[in-house]
């Protein structure tokens, strides 16, 4: 899964629209949001859905129709972390994780492999606490 996840990021960060930042995550801006982005210690709700890279939906906060909570940076994949501190409300990307920023040599229940690069389509629907807390 490796090889097949590196090709088709390499392949994918030629596309129009698609941006790669060092860590090698990838996002395309389907939806432009507007204001701040979240920092650690704010709570995020986002709506997304999950696949492998061959196209195979693996989870969705929208077929359970409630979004996704987390307090940043949160216990989620690498991935999420930085892309979440990216995005502002309002904002819809789909993103390109690699298997070192996902769940690496692991699996991940039954339609993840160890070793994929995943794609999450994500809406930023709010950002809560927007005044950080005093440190």
């Amino acid at each position: 899964m490796k090889a097949v996840g590196k090709k088709f990021l390499e392949d994918n960060k030629k596309k129009e629209g698609v941006v790669t930042l060092p860590s090698g995550l990838q996002y395309k801006i389907i939806k432009k949001g507007e204001g701040v982005t979240g920092v650690d210690g704010q709570t995020v709700k986002v709506h997304y859905s999950g696949t492998t890279i061959e196209g195979k939906e693996f989870d969705s906060s929208i077929k359970r129709g409630q979004p996704f909570s987390v307090v940043l940076p949160g216990q989620v994949i690498k991935g999420w972390q930085e892309a979440l501190k990216l995005m502002n409300k309002g904002s819809k990307w789909q993103v390109f994780i690699p298997e070192d920023l996902a769940y690496g040599s692991a699996a991940a229940g039954p339609e993840i492999k160890p070793f994929s690069a995943l794609i999450f389509e994500m809406e930023m629907i709010d950002i809560v606490n927007t005044t950080p807390p005093a440190k």
